[in-house]
Parts: structure tokens; sequence; C-alpha cells
């Protein structure tokens, strides 16, 4: 009976010493609880947020850079490239000089020997006016062994001139025909 009495008490007048229950008292904490937890991952993806920002603007600073630098080197391969044609021209150019120069060569060469057996011509027509047939014969072997009287012109300078080569034959004629 006293179980009974109990539960007629609880239910019939209300204990004053007992405080109404409220429904919120015991869900408050667990409330702030998962605010916490949500400010807590809040802050953590602002923090991740502001971490991969910084990352992403090192690597981009990095990118930059790099395109940068890729830029210089693709100049200086075309300033290379342009300085391997200018050299390539010069190279040419230079080839072209020396065949020039070995042209201007050959031909200063043969304008000498022209000169060497002109003046060689000249000699015999001295010699032979002096009558010094053996100084004749001697300047007439030196020119056929050096080739002079091959290098001797058949055009006269000028009309009713004798050429230098026809001259040089005369004379020879001549030497040879007082030898006899």
């Amino acid at each position: 009976m006293m179980k009974l009495e109990k539960r007629s008490d609880g239910q019939g007048e209300p204990n004053p010493d007992r405080q109404p229950e409220t429904a919120p008292t015991g869900k408050k904490p667990v409330v702030v609880y998962i605010m916490i937890l949500f400010i807590a991952a809040f802050l953590l993806m602002a923090l991740s947020f502001f971490m991969h920002q910084r990352s992403n603007t090192e690597a981009l600073g990095e990118l930059q850079h790099s395109v940068t630098a890729m830029q210089e080197v693709q100049a200086t391969q075309e300033k290379i490239i342009e300085l391997q044609e200018e050299l390539a021209q010069v190279q040419e150019d230079q080839q072209d000089l020396k065949e020039t120069e070995q042209d201007l060569q050959q031909e200063l060469d043969d304008a000498q020997a022209r000169e060497q057996a002109l003046l060689s011509l000249y000699t015999l027509q001295q010699q032979y006016a002096a009558g010094d047939l053996e100084a004749c014969r001697a300047t007439i072997g030196e020119m056929e062994s050096a080739g002079y009287d091959r290098l001797l012109s058949n055009e006269a300078p000028e009309e009713g001139v004798t050429s230098p080569a026809q001259r040089f034959e005369e004379l020879r004629q001549a030497v040879e025909g007082q030898a006899g």
C-alpha cells in the first residue's frame, strides 16, 4: 500500500520541493556540442581553404616563373637559330671570297707570266738587233722551256703591227736561218 500512496501523492498535488520538468533542459548541451562541432568543422574548412589558396598562389607563381623561363629559353633558341643562319651565310660568303681570291690570284699569275713572256720577247729582240745569236738561242730555249712562247698573244695590239706570237716566230726562224 505504500506504493500506492506514493503514487497518488505524486500525481495529486504538486510537490513544492520538486522543480517542474522542462523538456529542453536535457537537449541544450547536445545542441551546444553540435554547434561547437559545426563551428570547428567550419573553421577547419576555412583554414584548409586558405592553405589551399596559399598553396595555389605559390604554385601559380612557380608556374608563371616557369612560363617566363620557357619564354626566355625559346627566345634564346630563336636567337641561336638566327645566329647560326647568319654564321652559315658568313661562311658561304667567306667561301665565295676565297674562290674569288683564287680566281684573281690565277689571273694575276697568268698576267705576270704573259708580262714575263713579253719581257723575254723584248730581250730577244734586243739581242737579235745587237747581233748576239748565242744569247738569242739561249733566250729562245728559256722561253720555250718556260712555255712563254705559248703565252704570247696572236692578236696585234693595233693594225699594221705584228702580233707578239708572230714576232717570236719570225725571230726564232731568223736565228735558226743564220745558224746554218
